[in-house]
């Protein structure tokens, strides 16, 4: 199978997951944080919805400088908006992949603040690490937000506690 093949997969698969749990996000909790060091939990969501589309962005791009950042994060005033950055971004991301030959993703993608280097490795590398792990990294993380916050969490592969007290009351 083509790396953009099984990249596509992966995303389609994983995507359904993810929406499974920003669906869940309340509301009328977005400014809650666990800690004062944490972000809140519309942070949180806003950031793991917006990185469903960098799979796509790491594609078409060559590198990301923070100190030359262009990047414009969605506006996110309720759960319906995380769904929909989620689902733009996963669109985003599975077209930039159809679009791109395996050997492209062999090409040097590059992370830096200005002159100084954060990361540097091939765009198969870093879709990897900085879309696909990073999201699933978050995604969990969310998941320990909405339990504190006694949000029934959705299960990511088989059912959760919660998922399997619903069904054997």
């Amino acid at each position: 199978m083509p790396l953009t093949s099984a990249l596509i997969k992966e995303i389609e698969q994983e995507a359904a997951s993810t929406k499974k749990m920003l669906a869940r996000v309340p509301e009328d909790k977005f400014d809650w944080r666990p800690h004062e060091k944490s972000m809140t939990l519309k942070q949180l969501s806003r950031h793991v919805a917006f990185l469903s589309e960098w799979a796509g962005f790491i594609t078409q791009t060559s590198e990301l400088d923070f100190a030359n950042n262009n990047l414009k994060r969605p506006e996110v005033n309720n759960t319906a908006d995380l769904l929909k950055v989620h689902e733009q971004g996963v669109r985003s991301s599975i077209d930039a992949l159809q679009a791109t030959k395996d050997e492209d993703l062999e090409a040097t993608w590059t992370l830096r603040n200005g002159a100084h280097v954060i990361s540097e490795a091939t765009k198969a590398v870093t879709i990897r690490r900085m879309a696909l792990s990073h999201t699933y990294h978050h995604r969990a993380q969310l998941g320990v937000y909405l339990r504190l916050l006694d949000v029934p969490v959705p299960g990511m592969y088989g059912p959760s506690a919660d998922d399997l007290a619903q069904s054997n009351p």
